[in-house]
């Protein structure tokens, strides 16, 4: 109904899937966000058993992207074979259930307070309450590097008007803010 409307250019408006489609083959994506410099899109995917992963879709990109769940739990076979003719769009980074197990998409860092942040995206654990920031190194390298802990269990980012960024905590119903020690 009326306002919906489905963008002309999405990639299954002329068939092979519901016109309402942009992506596919994500498990559970919890949280994304669009750089609000680039427009770049990031998305944090909640795995099954064993592997969490973290997604990238650079401004421009059509649409039509399969990121492969069921066949793969991020890089990793997960169950059956996929087709001959399928085509993926692998993560960009990956973590292995150990003491972390459940990814929060956050968000890139655009704020004044901490220049030497620019750009970085902070994403969390819900489960360990960890932060973690991914940097592009070159077009196809990608370098995560854990920041700290926070003891939250982290369900959402946040960011206000002037870039900095915030977190939500389920368990105390609190927000925190990302500063540095």
């Amino acid at each position: 109904g009326d306002p919906y409307a489905i963008p002309p250019d999405n990639p299954f408006t002329g068939g092979g899937g519901l016109p309402e489609i942009w992506a596919y083959g994500l498990r559970n994506p919890w949280r994304f966000s669009f750089d609000r410099l680039t427009g770049d899109l990031y998305t944090g995917d909640v795995g099954q058993g064993t592997w969490e992963e973290l997604d990238f879709v650079p401004v421009g990109m059509p649409g039509g992207m399969n990121f492969g769940w069921n066949y793969y739990e991020s890089m990793h076979p997960y169950q059956d074979q996929p087709p001959a003719s399928a085509t993926f769009t692998w993560p960009v980074a990956e973590y292995i259930h150990s003491e972390d197990f459940s990814v929060t998409g956050g968000t890139v860092y655009r704020g004044a307070a901490l220049p030497e942040w620019q750009g970085v995206y902070f994403y969390g654990d819900y489960c360990s309450g960890k932060i973690w920031g991914l940097i592009q190194t070159s077009q196809d390298h990608w370098q995560s590097k854990f920041f700290f802990p926070t003891g939250a269990k982290i369900s959402t980012f946040g960011v206000d008007e002037t870039g900095e960024i915030y977190l939500a905590d389920y368990q105390s119903g609190t927000m925190l803010r990302l500063t540095r020690r």
